[in-house]
């Protein structure tokens, strides 16, 4: 992987789009879910990218790497339950669940090349 930062990753891209996407969906939920299925699916979803950025951070670090990398991952699957949520709710339609879960699916397929491939995002040492 060439040098860059953790927003060069086409998962962090992907991730923080859809927390994006997630943030101006959920604007229109019910002021009652403000603590609740709001706040959690922001959180969650915001959680990947914050997850992300930690692992490459630390990508020196095999098991803190992989870690992180698994916790991003995990978060991931908490936003698509939330969104679950959502459209049990009739807070999003289906067209707009199966968008979003789609983008979901992608950055978990992502994140897995991350934890099953972490050789491929380790730091490159200059020869001295």
């Amino acid at each position: 992987m060439a040098a860059g930062t953790f927003r060069d990753l086409t998962v962090y891209k992907k991730a923080f789009a859809l927390a994006m996407e997630i943030f101006k969906k959920s604007k229109k939920f019910p002021s009652e879910e403000k603590y609740s299925l709001t706040d959690q699916v922001r959180r969650s979803s915001r959680s990947v990218c914050a997850c992300v950025g930690e692992a490459y951070r630390k990508r020196q670090y095999k098991a803190y790497f992989v870690s992180k990398s698994s916790d991003a991952d995990m978060e991931n699957t908490e936003t698509r339950v939330w969104l679950d949520f959502a459209l049990a709710c009739e807070y999003i339609t289906k067209e707009e669940w199966t968008g979003l879960d789609a983008k979901a699916e992608e950055a978990g397929k992502l994140l897995n090349h991350m934890i099953e491939n972490p050789e491929k995002y380790f730091r490159k040492t200059k020869p001295r």
